[in-house]
């Protein structure tokens, strides 16, 4: 979910597509799985408000926005209602193939749904809904606040919802209706927004326990009696997370793309646990701490939780930061 853009004055780079090319080519340099998501963000607010100074670095129109698309694969991402207009996006999503992902945040704040209500007379995700195409291709990311009806709704329309649980709390934007999404059929994927911590497992555990919490009910999204709550939550958002990427993965299976991780079995939390209780295990108690090896398309690039590149990484990183600290 990529809206850098441009240089620090907002003039664009040579190539449009300088810094969506740049974190393409740190993941391939490091191993990291990436579906780029160009962001087209065009206003501050509804109605098409014209853009703040610290915005400069985000703001594209859509031919500025369709260049840097031209020079990738993947998908879009329209930032959220408020910074694009119903034309900008019709004539984005036009010039973008039916299969692509498109991932737009909607509905993570209350004061977003008011703005929308008093700019257009409709809720955020109720405009999503009635002013666009939504099909198994989006994302809705956030849609915290939400109606039954809009719940029912978006769960009907097959996107996925894209729930970043930590950021959520970590913002205090509230705790998306999840019991009543998927009894409605809907899907879910988990993701790191703010990146207030990058653990799947922190989310899967924040998620289940938001619903606990406001549900007053243990076990919250298992699929029944008797079935291990975190194995309906991975099975679940691996295939929901395969979904809104629009990627061959979700699996361990044949045919797949092989993005897996491997558990340390000695890792105190999972001791004498195995299959489903060790899987609830690391999710509800050990972390990330559990995980010893990452393999990304079928190359480890993480064994004894070292990474490959790690010395170099780091000492990369440290003269950056020393180099932005002293400009």
């Amino acid at each position: 979910f990529q809206y850098l853009h441009h240089q620090p004055d907002g003039t664009p780079y040579d190539n449009r597509a300088e810094m969506s090319l740049r974190c393409v080519a740190a993941a391939e340099a490091t191993g990291i799985g990436m579906t780029m998501l160009p962001v087209l963000y065009s206003y501050s607010g509804f109605g098409a408000q014209p853009p703040a100074a610290g915005q400069r670095r985000f703001i594209n129109d859509v031919d500025g926005f369709l260049d840097i698309k031209s020079k990738l694969s993947g998908g879009i991402a329209p930032h959220s209602l408020r910074a694009v207009s119903k034309d900008g996006l019709n004539a984005v999503l036009a010039a973008t193939p039916a299969q692509q992902p498109v991932h737009i945040h909607v509905a993570e704040q209350i004061k977003e749904v008011e703005d929308c209500v008093a700019w257009s007379g409709a809720r955020s995700v109720e405009y999503m809904l009635d002013n666009f195409a939504v099909g198994k291709n989006w994302c809705a990311i956030h849609a915290t606040h939400m109606t039954a009806n809009e719940t029912s709704r978006l769960a009907k329309s097959n996107a996925i919802a894209g729930l970043c649980p930590t950021t959520e709390a970590n913002l205090g934007d509230g705790v998306f209706p999840a019991v009543s999404f998927l009894k409605s059929g809907g899907a879910v994927a988990i993701g790191s927004d703010s990146h207030i911590t990058i653990s799947p497992a922190e989310d899967l555990r924040m998620l289940e326990y938001s619903q606990r919490l406001t549900q007053h009910t243990r076990n919250a999204l298992a699929d029944g009696p008797g079935r291990s709550t975190g194995r309906s939550l991975f099975d679940r958002t691996c295939q929901g997370g395969a979904q809104a990427l629009q990627q061959n993965m979700g699996s361990i299976a044949i045919g797949k793309r092989a993005d897996f991780v491997v558990l340390e079995p000695e890792h105190h939390s999972l001791l004498g646990r195995s299959e489903n209780d060790a899987l609830d295990a690391w999710i509800f108690s050990g972390g990330n701490q559990c995980v010893r090896d990452v393999y990304v398309g079928g190359i480890q690039v993480v064994k004894d939780r070292r990474h490959f590149a790690a010395t170099q990484i780091k000492r990369n990183f440290k003269k950056t930061l020393e180099r932005l600290n002293n400009d």
